[in-house]
């Protein structure tokens, strides 16, 4: 009783391991199938050409029947047209036993003809059937790349929710945060950038203010101008609210 329950259970697991491997691929399984019934279609196609070999050889011997038949009669006609019945009645026993193995022969043409023929149409129909199978394997096929790829597309298309609770999300919200941080860099570089332009820009214009005046001064020493004539060198400017300067009345 208890080896009864081991074999019960080893044989419901290769039983379930069988369903795993038989569900595995289907169409791989389809395609077996089917191979499987191609081989047997061909080894039924070379049984029926050599039973079709066997038809034509009992086909050949109730020709040569009836020929022998044929042989016999015209034998015996002539020997009683001359007038031996003794020879005419020694073919006319074999013509009897010829005749009756020309019946049999005709009976076994008749069935080996009635089952070829009844093979052959069964091999036809089995080839048509296959034909089919072949066709319908080929679009299950098809169906099932196509409908795995509509589910893998619809799982994708899911996927590509640009939410910050999805990995797609929290992915562009660093791409975002990076971005920020490259221009408050540039930002910064750029206010930073600013930081000691009044000064070189009053360096520059005290180094025009003496410029002018050492061309005034070389220009004076060469008798050029005097220094009644001369420009006045240019004021420097100052910071903070404009003087206002009182007017000097010249009289008239």
């Amino acid at each position: 009783m208890i080896i009864g329950k081991i074999w019960h259970a080893i044989k419901a697991q290769l039983n379930k391991l069988a369903n795993f491997f038989w569900t595995a691929d289907p169409i791989a399984q389809m395609q077996y199938e089917y191979d499987l019934a191609v081989n047997q279609l061909k080894e039924g196609r070379e049984g029926l050409e050599q039973y079709r070999a066997l038809v034509e050889r009992v086909m050949r011997q109730v020709a040569g029947d009836r020929k022998h038949v044929s042989n016999l009669e015209a034998r015996v006609k002539a020997y009683l047209q001359a007038g031996d019945r003794e020879t005419a009645a020694r073919f006319a026993l074999e013509l009897q036993k010829a005749k009756q193995e020309l019946a049999e022969n005709e009976a076994q043409l008749k069935m080996h003809e009635e089952a070829y023929s009844n093979n052959l149409l069964k091999i036809k129909h089995a080839s048509n059937k296959l034909s089919a199978i072949k066709n319908k394997i080929a679009k299950y096929d098809a169906e099932l790349k196509m409908s795995k790829a509509e589910a893998e597309m619809a799982k994708l298309a899911s996927s590509f929710n640009f939410d910050l609770t999805t990995d797609f999300g929290q992915i562009e919200q660093v791409i975002q945060d990076r971005i920020g941080l490259n221009r408050a860099k540039a930002r910064v570089a750029a206010d930073l950038s600013a930081e000691g332009l009044a000064d070189v820009q009053a360096e520059m214009a005290m180094e025009k203010q003496l410029a002018d005046q050492a061309l005034r001064e070389f220009e004076i020493s060469l008798g050029l101008v005097t220094p009644e004539t001369a420009p006045a060198p240019p004021q420097e400017k100052q910071l903070g609210p404009a003087v206002p300067q009182t007017e000097t009345s010249s009289g008239c």
